[in-house]
């Protein structure tokens, strides 16, 4: 069945998550979790038969600034529309090339950015619509290519000094035999969790221990607490947070960008005694030695990723010794085609990858990219776990699904990114009903 794209939606969502300081850290006190969101709509071809297929795809912002994001994916319109929808591994690397490559476009970064998230969105769109073509979960449609398929949906240009096609063909075909097996463990067991949700820093100590307790009575081995707003706070946070989990149970922490080296080094030496599992984002995305000189300095293992700009700076933080845990994130580099060439770099490395996903969608897409890692890449979940944070699931068609701790393997067809019509339309910003409420509350309060 051959389908066109006849349409391309951008809608600019917001939610007001600041106001519960849900997402709150040391740098984003206030965030409003908020959506770009993409529609790629269908119609089968001139005399074919067939149903209208959708692909939905966005970027994940806190708040102002969302809809330059929208804009930068609007302008991507004429690269998809009229266009056949893509099925393929070969049509969609195709995609992600043309929209990386474009020239002009790609000035605006070199690929980093707000351009090169609105490519994401519309890569991450264009899997969504294929899988729903395949009738497979993104993971499984990723899982069931080839070797060489996977290899030719990477963009190598800039990574051969550190992972090249052939090497890469060779991690994929040693995990292949493996596959079958386990795809069924996947289904069966679900992927490792951990879960954010009680250490926003904006909670009080009651809440912070409650949540946490609650946590683990839920089945999570692993908690996160965010860190960087003023010392002695964060000394206290985190021993009533071991006291209140244990010694058994990971606490990771997390920094989001808040210090230099020097300030990283004095604090997670001052946290050591309580035995954090990692430090995540101890200082800016960019620095490749600052990383690595917070690794050496201290001894807590070093987490990154959810704000590296691209497949280049992930290849030099693994060959600078940099990080202990390469923390993907679905909606910040160029879509699925450039977390496979990320994937791929840490598994040549030996480096966990433990994905971001504090953010609206981010659970329900990453799931997808942890999961296929672990059949047909990695073929491992030693090590790793995939980020919980449980704020806006009820937004979507496919929502992530825990169970005792654990990712549940998504079923339904697509990349699990279908918003529900009438959340889009109640949290359009800025003419949503829940936001005109805000703007009259407010106008009140005046």
């Amino acid at each position: 069945m051959s389908q066109t794209v006849t349409d391309f939606e951008v809608h600019d969502i917001r939610f007001p998550t600041s106001e519960q300081l849900d997402g709150s850290d040391a740098m984003n006190p206030d965030p409003d979790y908020s959506a770009a969101y993409v529609v790629l709509s269908t119609a089968p071809v001139d005399g074919t038969d067939g149903t209208d297929i959708e692909g939905h795809g966005f970027c994940f912002t806190i708040g102002r600034g969302n809809e330059v994001m929208a804009a930068a994916i609007e302008a991507l319109r004429p690269y998809v529309v009229g266009r056949p929808a893509p099925r393929t591994a070969a049509d969609l690397a195709a995609l992600h090339r043309e929209l990386t490559h474009d020239s002009q476009l790609r000035w605006l970064g070199p690929e980093k950015g707000v351009m090169h998230m609105a490519a994401g969105a519309v890569v991450n769109a264009a899997w969504d619509l294929a899988a729903k073509q395949a009738g497979r979960p993104v993971w499984q449609f990723l899982a069931e290519m080839t070797p060489e398929e996977l290899v030719s949906l990477v963009d190598f240009r800039y990574l051969t000094d550190a992972l090249t096609p052939d090497e890469a063909l060779a991690i994929l075909r040693a995990a292949e035999p493996g596959r079958a097996e386990r795809a069924e463990r996947l289904r069966a067991e679900g992927y490792p969790a951990y879960t954010t949700s009680p250490g926003w820093l904006g909670y009080t100590d009651d809440k912070l221990v409650g949540l946490a307790k609650e946590a683990v009575a839920d089945g999570f081995t692993q908690i996160k607490l965010k860190v960087g707003g003023n010392l002695g706070d964060d000394v206290r946070r985190l021993a009533l947070a071991r006291e209140a989990v244990g010694p058994d149970v990971r606490i990771a922490v997390d920094a989001n960008q808040r210090w230099d080296v020097a300030d990283a080094v004095k604090w997670m030496n001052a946290l050591a005694p309580y035995d954090p599992h990692w430090i995540e984002e101890p200082t800016s995305p960019d620095d490749i030695l600052g990383h690595a000189a917070v690794r050496a300095g201290q001894p807590v293992k070093v987490a990154t990723g959810e704000h590296v700009a691209n497949r280049v700076v992930f290849k030099q933080l693994l060959q600078a010794g940099a990080v202990d845990f390469v923390q993907i994130d679905a909606a910040r580099v160029a879509g699925v085609n450039e977390n496979l060439a990320i994937l791929l770099l840490a598994a040549k490395y030996g480096v966990p990858v433990c994905p971001h996903a504090g953010g609206v969608g981010l659970c329900e897409l990453v799931q997808h990219l942890s999961m296929f890692d672990y059949v047909a890449v990695s073929g491992s979940w030693e090590n790793r776990v995939i980020e919980y944070v449980d704020h806006l699931h009820e937004h979507f068609a496919d929502p992530t699904v825990i169970e005792s701790g654990r990712y549940a393997a998504p079923s339904s067809p697509g990349f699990s990114a279908r918003m529900l019509p009438e959340s889009i339309a109640a949290h359009r910003y800025p003419e949503g009903p829940v936001w005109q409420a805000r703007r009259t509350t407010e106008e009140d309060d005046r």
